[in-house]
This record gives C-alpha cells, structure tokens and sequence, in this order.
C-alpha cells in the first residue's frame, strides 16, 4: 500500500492524501509535520490530544531544532542530531538545512561523516535503505519490493571498501550513501521519495569490526572474484527488473573495482562513479576557474596527481578531456600528467602495476636524464624534473605536501596551484595558511574539506572547496529530468565548465575557485542545465523538454513546505 498520493486540488494546489492512521503519519518521515498539523488535521486524522495545543509554524519548529542544535558541543553530536531529524521529519530536516546549508553541509558529509561511518554501529538509530548481503542475495526481488516507496529513481550504493581516505569501514559505509542522497535533495531538490541508500554488506577484512560484539554487519571476509562479481550482476539485474529508470551511482568502492564495475554496468543503467566521475569533473571546474585568474590555458599547465586511487585517476582522466577540448590530442594530453601513488612515479615498466593505472604510465626513457636518488621519481624529484606547475593531492597522506614541495612548484611558475583535496580534513596534504606563506601569497588553494579564510597580506582570502556536491546533485537532476540512456564522460565535462563559470569575478579575484557553499542551489541548477543540453547533443535525452531549462527544472525541485494531508476517499 501507498504510503501517500500527491494530489492537486482545483485550484492548483498540491495536497497528500493518505489512508493511515493519525499516529503512524507521525512516525513517517515524509509525512510527520509534529506539532504544524493543523486543527483540521489533527480531527480529520484523530490527533486531538495528541499533540501539543500550539500548531507550529515550519519556521517555528526551524527555530527550535536549529536551537536543539547549537546545544550540542560536538560535530558527531550534531551529526547524530541531524540524522535522528531526518528520520522523524524529512521536510523539517531539509528545511533547516536549507536555511544553514555551510554551517551544516560539513556535519551532514564530509568531514564529519567519516567519524559517523567509524562509529556506524554504535550511533544507528533508525532503519533507513536497504541492505543487501549474502544470505538475502536469492531474495533480492523481493527486498526492493518491500522498499517503502514505489517510484525508487535514485539509487547510491556502496560496498563499503574505499570509505573517504579511510579504507575498509564494514557496515559503517551505508552513512556515506545515506548523506550523499541527502546533498542531492538539498543542494538539487529531488524529492527524498525517489531516493533509495543501498548497503552491499559483502564483509570486512577488519579483525577489529568482526570481534565487535556491537558490529551490525555481515561476519565475514570480503567477498573477492566470481562470488563478489555474481553478487553485484545479481544486484544489478534485479535494479533493471524492478526499476527500469534508475540513476545508479556506485560509492567508494576500491580502486580496481570502482573502475570494473562501472565500465561493467554504466551501459546496463544510467550509472556514474562519483569518486571517479564526480571527482575529477569538480577538479577539472577548479582548474577551468584557476585559468580564468592567472590567464593561463590548461595546456600550458604541468600536472601531478599525488595519490592513484579511483579519484585520483578520475581526476586525471577529466583532466585529459579539459585538455582535447583546448586542442591537444589524448597522448598529448597524457604527457603533461604525472601520476605518483605511494611507490613513487607510475612507470610502465613497473611489475604488478594495476590495470585501471596504466593510461597515466610513462614510459622509462621519459625520466632517463632526470636526477634520482633511487631511481624511481619521487613527488619532490617528479615536481622539480617535470616542472610541474598544478599539485592536485588525492593521496590521504596528512602533509605530504610540506614546504620544499609546494616552494618547488612556485619556482616553476607564477602562479602555483595547489589542490590539497583528501578528506576528511586531518588527511588534507597541506593547510591553505602555510601554502600561502611558503609561496608568499602567489598560489591558487583549493582543499577537499572546509578551511577558515587565510589571511594575507591584509586581506581575506576565501578557500574554495572542491566539494563533489558542487557537481553530482546537479548531475543527477538533469539525468533524470532528460531521462537520459546513459552518464557520459560528456556530460561530466559539461558539468565543469557550467561550474567553472559559475564562480563570479570578486570571489575569483579574492582567491575562491569554487563558489560558496551557500550557492549550491543556483549552481546545481545550472549544472543541471549543462548535462541536459549535452544529453541531447549527443542523443541520450530520451525525455522532450520545454526550451527553457532553468524554469523547467526549478518548477520540478522538491522544496522543504508542509503540504496539507487529507484522509483518502475524504472530500475536498
């Protein structure tokens, strides 16, 4: 049974009408409106009594939870405090998010999302997704049945291995899904009704999380090769069976995998890898902006990418497309992008090299007149040989960009740019204040995490954050409003350069490459509208859409308002 129907009554306005008792819409998200039922409500659905005698305003019970929380001393706390809103009221939660969206877009995600995923077990509160593992695998049909909506359009799931800059976190991932679907209402509006978090609980290789007596996951080693593989096709094909027009977006899987899986299934589903995909097209608008301050062209950049992960890769990758679009060919592209990870530079002759880093591999006589220590380039001797000029740091190494590094850098060029992006915020590779310093003032800082202004010189500068909410909300938005076959690397692209220009000249001129936080709504807009017109270039679009976009789409964005609910098969 439905749990509600949006309805319009004869003047246009939207209504819910539900068959529910007036106890049970109180322990439903979606529809609990607490102490804003109106009197006509609380008779119509035997509430009389049960609530207080004063009918709240939205804005009133806004007042209330933001003071609830201000009360808490700790960013976990607050954490723990926003969830438990969201799950008795959805409306309210989003609703006070939107009014303090900087203050709390780094306690809903990063960084305080990875202390909410370590600490996963212990903090769960409320049922929310679904959790698919290997004793209900055969059963998979009739989990997503019992989904508690019918019209499931977005999906993120993960299976928990390469969580942020901290690894393998077991059950403890399903946080991460949980808060990406929560950007993407709030930053892009869709309605959290089409919504859906997937836990793939295919184990732990944690000793530490299996001997947990409180540990909520699946007791058991990672599954590996054809079994993990089965489980994710039958996963995958049980999504087509039931929700033929799902947006998929694989989350924080580990290296290898988050590249096979996603090149497995991107054509089965529309399907993106947001540490990959989304990654590197935040980085790539970032770059786009930078060009836009130093009048510099991309092609005229060095890169080094510290850190070979999905990310890392991801970001290269889009780098690579920044590239061809200003003339280069993809070899050429490659040549001025230099990947380290933790050997030190990828070089083909390499033995064991992964397959997924390869494409970034340089061949051995490009470094043989370089001066090594011990033969294979470090991030020091690479900057210093290369004469890198754009340090782009997805290393979740704290530090690994100290001084000599990043003063090499800007010997190379005039303006430096530094991109410290590994969260959560104590596995940043620099602090924005010291590379300021070590470059006195000439850089061009981005980080992954939030970072107070740097002040230098006598003026405030703002530390643009390269946060990947800039681009998926919007991604996803204009997917699903066009309908689209497929996530193109196209449409990825597109995303970056709407972004890119979206940042305005003063912010640029004072340092800020992204925008700020608080401009994500108008932003995921126009990212939305970016992906739909490449959609359509390239003939993915399978829905016709009205000429102008934007209205389109602000007329479809799910808005935080109590709607007024009815008793199904009442009049009126």
């Amino acid at each position: 049974m439905k749990q509600y129907e949006k309805k319009y009554d004869a003047n246009g306005r939207p209504y819910l009408e539900t068959a529910l008792p007036g106890l049970v819409l109180t322990r439903l998200p979606l529809l609990n409106k607490g102490t804003s039922f109106t009197w006509e409500e609380r008779k119509e659905f035997g509430l009389m009594g049960v609530l207080p005698t004063h009918v709240s305003t939205l804005q009133e019970q806004v007042e209330r939870s933001y003071a609830n929380f201000k009360s808490f001393r700790t960013d976990l706390e607050k954490h723990v405090f926003l969830r438990a809103l969201q799950d008795r009221s959805e409306v309210l939660f989003y609703a006070l998010i939107d009014r303090h969206i900087e203050e709390m877009m780094p306690i809903i995600y990063t960084p305080t999302v990875a202390q909410a995923v370590e600490q996963f077990s212990r903090i769960y509160r409320y049922p929310r997704g679904l959790v698919v593992n290997p004793e209900n695998i055969d059963q998979i049909d009739t989990l997503l049945e019992n989904t508690p909506f019918p019209d499931v359009q977005l999906i993120v799931a993960t299976d928990n291995e390469g969580i942020l800059g901290i690894g393998d976190q077991g059950f403890g991932g399903l946080a991460i899904c949980i808060g990406k679907l929560s950007l993407y209402t709030a930053a892009a509006g869709i309605d959290p009704a089409v919504t859906l978090p997937v836990e793939l609980d295919v184990g732990t290789n944690r000793k530490d999380l299996l001997e947990d007596p409180l540990y909520l996951g699946v007791r058991r080693a990672r599954m590996e090769g054809q079994e993990y593989d089965d489980f994710i096709h039958r996963f995958v094909t049980a999504l087509q069976r039931r929700f033929p027009n799902v947006l998929l977006q694989w989350e924080d899987f580990s290296k290898q995998k988050a590249f096979d899986v996603l090149e497995r299934y991107r054509d089965m589903v529309p399907s993106l890898n947001d540490d990959i995909q989304g990654t590197g097209a935040v980085v790539l608008a970032g770059l786009l902006a930078a060009s836009r301050v130093s009048q510099r062209d991309l092609k005229d950049q060095v890169f080094l990418v510290h850190g070979a992960g999905a990310g890392g890769v991801g970001v290269a990758r889009q780098i690579v497309r920044g590239l061809q679009l200003q003339g280069l060919s993809v070899e050429q592209a490659r040549q001025r992008i230099f990947l380290i990870d933790s050997k030190g530079l990828i070089l083909k002759d390499r033995r064991g090299l992964e397959p997924y880093k390869l494409e970034f591999a340089h061949e051995p006589a490009r470094v043989a007149g370089w001066q090594l220590r011990n033969g294979i380039p470090s991030l020091l001797e690479t900057v210093k040989e290369a004469k890198v000029t754009v340090l782009l740091g997805l290393s979740g190494q704290r530090g690994a960009f100290g001084e000599e590094v990043v003063r090499a850098v800007a010997a190379n060029t005039p303006y430096p740019l530094v991109f410290a992006l590994s969260n959560p915020t104590a596995n940043s590779e620099a602090v924005p204040a010291d590379i300021y310093r070590w470059t006195e003032g000439k850089a061009l800082v981005a980080t992954g995490s939030p970072f107070e202004d740097v002040t230098w010189d006598g003026a405030a500068h703002p530390v643009g954050q390269g946060n990947n909410a800039f681009i998926f909300p919007g991604l996803g938005l204009g997917v699903l409003t066009c309908r689209a076959r497929r996530v193109t690397d196209g449409m990825l692209t597109a995303a970056s350069l709407a972004l890119a220009e979206f940042v305005d000249k003063g912010r640029l001129a004072q340092g800020g490459l992204y925008p700020r936080m608080d401009k994500i709504h108008v932003a995921s807009k126009q990212v939305a509208v970016a992906v739909i017109q490449q959609a359509q270039k390239e003939g993915m679009a399978t829905e016709k859409l009205p000429e102008n976009l934007e209205a389109h789409l602000e007329a479809r964005m799910w808005r935080p308002e109590f709607l007024p609910v009815r008793k199904a098969g009442s009049r009126g």
